[in-house]
């Protein structure tokens, strides 16, 4: 089966957003519990919907907790995040060769949209499905199914590309190919445990994928 959709998580995957990310966890952590600030690791918690993260750390006050982070994240947005090279130009590349591309992320839409329009690649997306778009978010297999209707697509032909076990996961819940990229902060925890069909080291080799499954 050739692949003729290719979804993309955004965090990590498509923006360099983890500058962004950790300086508006330090930022919430260190107003709510500020004896851990320092010693507070995002790592694990990379990919998973803000509201889990937080009801993880203190449920009583996770909403509070997820408002203060979104304040910062916004008003921090544009100065923090950061383009991932070559990344604009094999999106452009997949885009130009006909491939129907979403955006699928945890991230709500309104940020993610931000995101991708700071980074030029705004204009290569016309479906993005966030985190608010979906009753159930990644690793559930909802918003990818549902980013497939949208693109009138089927999970066989997709490949789903992303940075974080619950991307990975939800492209298997859904039946399309998956890709972890080689600049994951997990990359090695998501290869033992779950066994993508791809790892990619550079954006362009999920433009040679893409080629070899079409032919």
């Amino acid at each position: 089966m050739k692949i003729d959709t290719v979804l993309f998580d955004l965090d990590g995957t498509l923006v360099n957003t983890n500058d962004l990310i950790l300086a508006s966890f330090k930022h919430t952590i260190n107003h709510y519990m500020p004896e851990k600030a320092e010693s507070f690791d995002i790592t694990p918690y990379i990919g998973q919907p803000l509201i889990e993260i937080f009801e993880s750390i203190d449920k009583e006050k996770a909403h509070e907790m997820l408002q203060m982070y979104r304040k910062h994240n916004a008003e921090n947005h544009d100065l923090l995040i950061k383009e991932y090279d070559g990344v604009y130009e094999a999106v452009k590349q997949l885009k130009e060769q006909g491939l129907k591309l979403a955006v699928v992320t945890n991230k709500v839409h309104e940020m993610a949209r931000r995101g991708l329009q700071a980074t030029r690649l705004d204009p290569f997306f016309d479906v993005v499905v966030g985190f608010d778009d979906v009753s159930r978010g990644k690793p559930h297999a909802e918003p990818i199914m549902k980013a497939l209707k949208s693109l009138d697509a089927t999970p066989e032909s997709a490949l789903m590309v992303g940075d974080s076990q619950f991307d990975v996961q939800a492209g298997k819940n859904a039946g399309t190919y998956t890709a972890c990229v080689g600049w994951s902060l997990k990359k090695n925890e998501i290869i033992q445990q779950l066994n993508p069909d791809y790892v990619v080291h550079h954006m362009s080799e999920v433009v040679e994928i893409v080629g070899v499954k079409q032919r």
